[in-house]
């Protein structure tokens, strides 16, 4: 996506029409990128337009501050919603991350994000109800131009480098904030080696999202024995060890969480009751896909390659955010189990 500048009829049709045929939008209109827009975004940053933030897959183009601005602008963000932006695409670009795996996966991966500190507030992301749908200009815009740079910078074209067989929702848009004043425990930025005060955004493979009910259960125990339960998937099983890519999110309640806190548990109780609960035996899997692991694990060289299929090889590993409104109902996000590690970025200060 070269600096080009293209002149159409002065309408929002026209521009529409053409970036679409171009194949440079999610399908949906977008705020036409004019020169006034970008130089509003990039005066906002303070940054060459050259500053380069990472190379994305599968094409290994580099992205510029420029790119930022103008999918960003396409996107519907406002100025001040570009350091998260620029974050979240600084730790797509971690060869953890595996971003290449997750754009051309025939599955349903997706990035997602996870903003955390004080730029929540400072520009209004969404952790209450509904976070994870519409209605939030910051929540929707930050992460659809999120996509809309895998899409024109990093090649990830449907059918073409985007392999998807369904492909998700999430696709269009995936970014939420924690909600930290009714959480109990830290928050995750600070989970992975960030101070309170810091901004920052963590991305995720998402493999997409499975509520979780449980509105009867009066302990931590009960609730998370139905969510070890919710979260036993046999069609997510990754690497023939461990369930999705290894570091299963989850997403508590504000209500779900205090239960925890009120029956004494630390986040780490949490995580832990969880890695010992989350165990797939491969009695209950297909007798064929059953066999397939045990084989995959032997090649390998596993200790067990009768043992069960784990959510994850550490406690740790298990994510947890706090986050939504009122009401018991907590979300599963299976990770993508061709490989991906979560990666924590600090917001850029400007």
């Amino acid at each position: 996506m070269d600096q080009l500048r293209i002149e159409v009829a002065d309408s929002l049709e026209s521009v529409n029409d053409m970036l679409s045929e171009l194949g440079m939008t999610d399908g949906l209109p977008v705020v036409p990128p004019t020169q006034p827009r970008v130089g509003e975004a990039l005066r906002y940053l303070g940054w060459d337009p050259n500053r380069s933030i990472g190379k994305l897959p599968p094409k290994w183009a580099e992205v510029t501050a420029h790119h930022l601005a103008v999918n960003a602008v396409m996107a519907g963000c406002r100025p001040e919603f570009l350091p998260a932006v620029a974050a979240a695409i600084a730790g797509l670009a971690e060869e953890k991350f595996n971003l290449y795996g997750i754009q051309s996966t025939t599955g349903t991966a997706t990035p997602l994000a996870i903003v955390n500190g004080p730029i929540v507030g400072a520009i209004g992301l969404n952790a209450g109800a509904n976070c994870l749908g519409p209605g939030n200009r910051a929540n929707a815009t930050i992460g659809r131009a999120i996509r809309l740079l895998l899409l024109n910078v990093g090649g990830a074209t449907p059918g073409l480098l985007d392999m998807a067989t369904m492909g998700q929702p999430g696709k269009y848009t995936f970014c939420f904030a924690e909600n930290e004043e009714k959480s109990p425990w830290t928050p995750l930025h600070v989970d992975r080696g960030c101070r309170p005060d810091e901004s920052a955004v963590t991305v995720v493979g998402a493999g997409g999202t499975v509520e979780i009910v449980d509105i009867a259960s009066r302990s931590a125990e009960g609730l998370l024995t139905t969510i070890a339960g919710s979260m036993k998937i046999a069609g997510s099983l990754g690497g023939g060890t461990l369930l999705g890519g290894g570091e299963p999110l989850l997403l508590l309640p504000p209500e779900h969480a205090a239960l925890c806190a009120r029956d004494g548990l630390t986040k780490s109780d949490v995580q832990r009751f969880l890695w010992e609960r989350v165990r797939l035996p491969l009695a209950e899997l297909s007798p064929d896909v059953a066999e397939h692991l045990v084989r995959q694990r032997t090649d390998g060289g596993a200790a067990d390659p009768q043992g069960p299929v784990l959510a994850a090889e550490r406690p740790e590993d298990v994510m947890i955010v706090v986050t939504g409104g009122v009401g018991a109902k907590a979300t599963y996000v299976p990770t993508w189990g061709g490989g991906t590690r979560a990666v924590t970025k600090k917001v850029p200060a400007l």
